[in-house]
């Protein structure tokens, strides 16, 4: 069984970049890539939202050259609030729709993400499931059944955690592992980590494997293997 990185930071990072290399799915030619970009927006999560606004851009263009990308925005918040934006081929859009919104207090709704993403790759193959969050609130193992059900139409999760919640970490290495994604964690100071990431799934989405094994930087190049070998 994988193991969860040692700590936040670069190393898990770098730990991560190197694992989602071994992603052997790409978007058919002349297709975007198509990604579903969820995010926790219950209260305590308006600084990552904030930082989330600022760095969704770079998505867009880091896969230009590859196709392009489609981007979903989903998030939850409030009472029992869930929605999910079309697919967008444009980062201004993006960007505003997003600024528009505040983060309310309320439980998590993973499950309504994980649901949503299930039933949109039955429809038209999603490439990649981008989930960022704090907490986990709901019972895990029907959850876990999704995410490998994810896993089976080729739809990997990358879970990317933030804080100190270590219940809530192991239920995101989970659905990376059962879906066939990958699970990293960040921290509140790490906007460079969280672009890092950011940038490394929208590369996979629209590029495949390959796209990203032509990524620059020592952290592309780094060991630790959370994902199993491609088959």
């Amino acid at each position: 069984m994988s193991k969860l990185p040692a700590a936040p930071g670069s190393t898990a990072v770098s730990a991560f970049l190197r694992q989602v290399e071994s992603l052997p799915v790409r978007p058919a030619s002349g297709r975007r890539g198509r990604l579903i970009f969820a995010i926790d927006a219950t209260a305590s999560r308006q600084p990552s939202w904030d930082r989330a606004c600022q760095l969704q851009g770079e998505m867009f263009s880091a896969t230009r050259d590859l196709g392009g990308l489609a981007i979903r925005l989903a998030y939850f918040r409030g009472f029992g609030e869930f929605a999910a934006t079309p697919f967008l081929t444009d980062a201004a859009e993006l960007t505003r729709r997003m600024t528009g919104l505040q983060c309310l207090g309320g439980q998590t709704q993973i499950g309504r993400v994980l649901d949503h993403a299930l039933a949109e790759t039955r429809r038209d193959r999603v490439h990649a499931l981008i989930l960022i969050g704090d907490a986990q609130e709901e019972p895990l193992d029907p959850l876990c059944h999704l995410a490998g059900q994810l896993g089976l139409h080729g739809t990997p999760i990358f879970a990317f955690h933030e804080g100190g919640d270590r219940r809530a970490a192991e239920a995101f290495r989970q659905f990376a592992q059962l879906s066939g994604g990958a699970f990293a964690p960040f921290d509140a100071a790490s906007a460079e980590a969280l672009r890092a990431l950011l940038r490394a799934v929208a590369v996979y989405a629209a590029g495949g494997r390959a796209a990203l094994a032509r990524l620059p930087g020592e952290a592309a190049r780094r060991i630790a293997g959370q994902l199993p070998a491609p088959g």
